[in-house]
């Protein structure tokens, strides 16, 4: 069995892996992560861990538990051993998340040019071509980070939630606001769809991260929603590392 940790800006996530099958999957809160995990651990003996974090602190206590608990452990970053061609530039700066989202693309979608849209506190478009080379994609705020910047970056605007009406044409400031975030981020999503579709044959679409679902019916292209494919491009990473 796996253990894989997906630790966001946002959210943190575990999950126990029996091969390739999903098995058991929980949202862990910081406080009590280290609590959390070990009784997975104590639950599930996994053989081996992997770990994506994309922040910079918090994860030291918990990476001496892994090394401590489990037989192998692996600190995913860009120049970790993965079954696909990593061609991005500038390795020591990819997040980690991002290959394994390409990675669990590839594996879980063959024969595709697969762009996968990961809406989380970043919007990021991940694309890995049919060959298995992954050379990048587009990095842009995600629709909280959208909302807040309008309210920390002007005089007079206010902080405005995603949930409420949302209507294409807002009708005072605060509908307006969510108008643009989230409409506009919806047809962003659809435009960068159009554009690989029209270059790439073979093309797919995957979308994921926390706000995938909320994204999921106001989006227009074929997409297929996968909630839980960083998960499973961990648990691919950690599989192809004996």
């Amino acid at each position: 069995m796996n253990l894989c940790i997906d630790w966001g800006n946002t959210n943190v996530k575990a999950a126990i892996f029996n091969n390739d099958v999903l098995q058991k999957s929980i949202h862990v809160s910081e406080e009590n992560s280290l609590k959390q995990i070990a009784g997975l651990i104590d639950t599930y003996k996994p053989a081996k861990a992997i770990l994506c974090s994309v922040v910079n602190e918090n994860n030291d206590e918990l990476t001496f538990l892994l090394k401590e608990r489990v037989a192998s452990f692996i600190k995913l970053d860009g120049f970790t051993r993965v079954p696909i061609n990593n061609a991005y530039g500038t390795p020591e700066t990819l997040g980690p998340d991002r290959l394994a989202l390409v990675t669990a693309a590839y594996i879980l979608h063959p024969g595709k040019n697969n762009l996968v849209v990961c809406a989380g506190t970043c919007l990021t478009y991940n694309f890995i071509q049919k060959s298995k080379t992954f050379r990048g994609g587009a990095i842009a705020p995600g629709m909280n980070m959208r909302l807040r910047a309008m309210h920390e970056f002007t005089g007079r605007l206010p902080e405005v939630s995603a949930d409420g009406d949302l209507l294409l044409l807002g009708y005072d400031t605060e509908t307006g606001m969510r108008s643009g975030a989230v409409n506009g981020m919806a047809a962003e999503i659809d435009g960068m769809i159009r554009e690989y579709e029209n270059n790439y044959a073979d093309f797919n679409a995957i979308l994921t991260g926390g706000d995938g679902a909320f994204f999921a019916d106001k989006i227009k292209s074929k997409i297929f929603a996968d909630p839980d494919l960083l998960l499973k491009g961990l648990n691919i990473i950690a599989n192809y590392n004996v």
